[in-house]
C-alpha cells in the first residue's frame, strides 16, 4: 500500500476494519480509533515520542490490538495551504512507517484542530492541567472524526495527499 486519497481508502478496508487517527506532535502522538462502522472516533491515548523505531513499534502494537486496517494522519498544513517543515516531518513518518508495515495511509488537513479542541475544553471548564493531558488525544479524535464524516456523508475533502 501507499499513501492514498481518503476517498480511495474505504474500498481498501476489510469488513469491520477500523481506522486509527494520529496527531503527530513533537513530544507525543495522539491517537483515536474508529468504531467498526466508521462513524465515530474515540480518543484512546498518546505515545510519548522517543525515537522512530520504538514509537512505530508501539503504534503497530496498538494497530494490531485494535483491529486497525488503515491510518488517517493529521497533516499540519499552514493557514495559506502551503506545507512547511512540520508537514515534511509527518510525511517522512508515514513513509518510514510504510517500510515497517504495508497499511493504507491517508492524510487529513488538521488546520486549527488543536485550537478547536482547546476552545471546546475551555468552554466545558476543563482545567489547564487536564487540558494539557487530553489535548493530543482529543485532537486525534477531531482529525479522525472529520475524515469519518467525509467518508460517511460525502463532505468535501481538503486538498491533501
Amino acid at each position: 500500500m501507499a499513501v492514498c486519497n481518503l476517498r480511495d481508502l474505504k474500498p481498501l478496508l476489510p469488513p469491520g476494519g477500523r481506522l486509527i487517527g494520529l496527531d503527530l506532535g513533537e513530544k507525543t502522538i495522539g491517537m483515536a480509533v474508529s468504531d467498526p462502522g466508521l462513524s465515530l472516533a474515540s480518543p484512546i491515548g498518546t505515545i510519548r515520542r522517543t525515537k522512530f523505531t520504538p514509537d512505530a513499534q508501539e503504534l503497530l502494537r496498538i494497530v494490531d490490538d485494535r483491529g486497525v486496517a488503515a491510518l488517517v494522519i493529521g497533516l499540519p498544513v499552514n493557514m495559506d495551504g502551503s506545507e512547511g517543515p512540520r508537514c515534511q516531518s509527518v510525511r517522512a513518518f508515514a513513509k518510514d512507517l510504510l517500510k515497517l508495515r504495508d497499511l493504507p495511509i491517508a492524510f487529513w488537513d488538521e488546520r486549527l484542530s488543536t485550537m478547536a479542541v482547546q476552545r471546546q475544553m475551555i468552554e466545558f471548564d476543563v482545567t489547564r492541567k487536564k487540558r494539557a493531558k487530553a489535548v493530543d488525544t482529543a485532537a486525534a479524535a477531531w482529525i479522525l472524526q472529520g475524515a469519518l464524516d467525509a467518508l460517511q456523508f460525502g463532505a468535501p475533502l481538503p486538498p491533501v495527499g
